[in-house]
């Protein structure tokens, strides 16, 4: 039996899953509190309990998230018992040696690229894949495993890669990394790692300053990369474009994406594709019916308004998102709504942050989620360092949906790696409300 301890984390729930479906013995405990990560647990009869040291048997293997310490009572249980603990990227790089691993890696765009990944690899040759979204799948039968791969704390450094994608290195995770440097090497780390090739963003300025042995080959579009795209044409139903590889022509695709990092994310897939020797007409057939990641661009339509969920955080990610959203929506008004995600990186990046949300019509800040920090070690850091740099921003509370309602054809865009559905779902009842009127 494998006990997870935190198995409603996002990768843990997808590892527990993955876990299940090879045949093992999963259970796991966590907060008596809903996350959208529970879904795939209960489809799978999973069973999850409240945490207690109760829950901790003789004979069992535990499975530890990232978050606890040896002060959590399951963890002092465990090891009083002398039971065999693994944290989460241990386990998972015990899986990576068993299947031919796409890791994929990046400071932004990892969750969304393992997703389309996953699409096209299981449609067409069958693939297991664990997505940081809280979706988890494997048959002992497939040959490949896309591995969404993190770089927090150097967790990616457990994992045996056939390929190791670099969706893009950025300074992220400031409670951890020391600078930008601290990063790169890290990656360096992970690329080095690599069996088979590395396929990295090139059009990303700290790729190419990667010292490694292994082959590497670049994506993008600039003309130096040997994975490229070409006639690119931005549309408000997607994106079409032709992609050569090593100067050879691969295909035409016109995929249902949306905004330049969802083409340099489907670029990393379908360099996959290519030295996997499958047909381009093939992988462009399979990628059109690609419909998303969780909480990455998921949209919910009412009448004239748009409410769109996202996971943004890092102001990168909120500026690739909000450039997408008007690609789609060119005629409508945006209105985002954020919460900041840690202390330590609203200290760190409220400056661009601001610069992010300087296109849209209206921002909402909500108070900086900690996470794993506390405010006493931040006295001087809130939401106001954002807010009170906004031409058009305000706070809002996670009650204050009403103050959100527009009157003309609008896109809501809530962006927040925590859980602020509470808003989100009361704006929709909200809008509801107002087109059935």
């Amino acid at each position: 039996m494998y006990h997870f301890i935190g198995i409603k984390g996002a990768g843990m729930a997808s590892l527990a899953q993955i876990m299940k479906q090879l045949g093992y013995e999963v259970q796991g405990s966590d907060l008596e509190k809903h996350f959208f990560t529970e879904e795939g647990l209960r489809k799978l009869s999973i069973p999850i309990y409240p945490f207690s040291d109760k829950n901790i048997k003789p004979g069992m293997k535990i499975i530890l998230g990232a978050t606890f310490t040896d002060e959590h009572p399951e963890v002092k249980k465990a090891k009083e018992m002398d039971l065999t603990i693994y944290t989460y990227s241990e386990m998972v790089g015990h899986l990576t040696q068993k299947f031919k691993t796409i890791c994929i890696a990046g400071c932004h765009g990892k969750t969304t690229t393992t997703s389309m990944m996953a699409h096209v690899l299981n449609s067409l040759k069958g693939a297991n894949y664990l997505i940081g979204d809280g979706t988890g799948y494997a048959s002992p039968e497939n040959e490949y495993f896309a591995l969404e791969s993190c770089e927090y704390r150097r967790h990616f450094l457990h994992y045996t890669p056939t390929y190791a994608i670099i969706t893009n290195i950025d300074l992220d995770h400031v409670d951890y990394f020391k600078s930008i440097d601290d990063v790169i090497d890290a990656y360096r780390e992970y690329a080095n790692n690599a069996e088979k090739m590395v396929i990295a963003c090139g059009d990303d300025p700290y790729t190419h300053s990667l010292d490694i042995t292994k082959p590497i080959f670049y994506y993008g579009i600039s003309d130096d990369n040997d994975i490229r795209a070409l006639n690119i044409e931005y549309k408000n139903t997607g994106t079409s474009f032709d992609v050569n590889i090593e100067d050879n022509y691969y295909g035409h695709f016109d995929l249902p994406i949306y905004g330049k990092h969802m083409l340099l994310d489907a670029l990393a897939v379908i360099g996959v594709c290519y030295y996997e020797r499958l047909e381009a007409k093939e992988v462009g057939k399979i990628f059109k019916s690609f419909a998303g990641a969780k909480r990455r661009f998921s949209e919910t339509m009412i009448g004239d308004y748009i409410v769109i969920d996202d996971y943004a955080h890092h102001p990168n990610e909120v500026k690739a998102l909000l450039s997408a959203v008007k690609q789609k929506y060119s005629d409508k008004k945006t209105v985002a709504i954020f919460q900041p995600h840690t202390f330590s990186r609203t200290k760190e990046f409220a400056d661009d942050l601001v610069k992010a949300f300087k296109n849209t019509d209206k921002n909402y800040i909500l108070d900086i989620h900690p996470a794993r920090e506390k405010q006493e070690d931040f006295p001087q850091i809130t939401s106001d360092l954002i807010i009170k740099k906004l031409d058009h921003g305000s706070s809002i509370s996670i009650k204050d949906a009403s103050k959100l309602v527009e009157d003309v054809p609008t896109v809501y865009v809530f962006m927040s790696p925590n859980d602020i559905s509470k808003l989100e779902n009361d704006l929709i009842v909200l809008l509801k409300e107002i087109t059935e009127r």
